[in-house]
């Protein structure tokens, strides 16, 4: 049975009970999202070819120190990265490393800055150079993916409308939902409930409630949806290695809708693609 409890007086862990947050909730998250969408904003002139994702991660990092922010990634459950470096047909959780990124190529940048104990989560593709027609359309695809489902939230709707606008969607572009990995509640905590499935039905899924914040971050495959793990126990493939694409967002329940917190203030929500 789902419960929810105020945020105020939550113990600080994930104890399956849904936060709902007040203004200052709100407010938190507002500043903590800010710096990730402005260091995503400036990430659109640095993911270029020729650059490393281990310099991309440096510089996440090096943006977060000048902001007073702290990447929530750095040493979480012994990651040893400021961000996360998903390239081609690699799912999430893609690791930073020496190599260039190649004209052609589109890649996840996942980043998530830690601001007064508030975490704002977001990530982007970027396309690298000229990209061909099909990676675009998977770009364009799975924002608009992204997109539908926060459309969907509402108080009184059920998580599992979300997913069903999602994959309503992508699959009727001949796209693949990965069921394996899902949004989830933040806060003042990196990981918390509700999970955010990127499927389903509408009726399904515990009740959307003013004061609740998670992200929604689909994950659309240009092939099948079945993934696997790496032997360094982060990186996700898919199984096909069909190209994937992810966009991420947070978002606060509303008593109208929602707040989308993690909203690029240049209008670089979906950089590299037309208008």
């Amino acid at each position: 049975m789902v419960t929810y409890i105020d945020a105020a007086s939550a113990p600080m862990k994930n104890t399956g009970q849904i936060r709902l947050y007040g203004e200052e909730g709100f407010e938190g998250m507002r500043k903590a999202s800010r710096i990730t969408a402005r260091c995503l904003d400036e990430l659109a002139t640095r993911a270029v070819p020729g650059v490393t994702t281990n310099e991309i991660d440096r510089f996440v990092y090096e943006f977060g120190m000048d902001h007073g922010a702290l990447p929530a990634t750095l040493n979480y459950r012994g990651y040893t990265k400021s961000c996360c470096t998903s390239i081609n047909h690699v799912v999430c959780h893609g690791i930073p490393n020496d190599k260039p990124l190649r004209e052609g190529e589109i890649v996840n940048i996942d980043v998530t800055y830690v601001l007064d104990g508030w975490h704002g989560d977001s990530s982007r593709m970027y396309p690298i150079g000229e990209i061909k027609r099909a990676a675009e359309r998977l770009l364009e695809i799975t924002h608009q993916s992204l997109m539908l489902g926060i459309e969907a939230v509402k108080p009184g709707a059920r998580t599992g409308a979300i997913g069903e606008a999602i994959q309503k969607y992508a699959e009727s572009e001949r796209c693949s939902v990965v069921r394996d990995f899902c949004g989830h509640g933040v806060g003042k905590l990196f990981h918390d409930a509700p999970n955010i499935l990127h499927y389903g039905r509408a009726g399904e899924g515990p009740e959307m409630r003013p004061g609740m914040i998670f992200t929604i971050e689909p994950m659309i495959n240009l092939g099948r949806p079945h993934v696997k793990v790496l032997s360094d126990g982060w990186t996700a493939v898919t199984r096909d290695r069909s190209l994937t694409a992810q966009y991420e967002h947070t978002i606060g329940v509303t008593e109208t809708g929602c707040e989308i917190f993690t909203l690029s203030p240049a209008g670089l929500d979906r950089p590299g693609l037309p208008a």
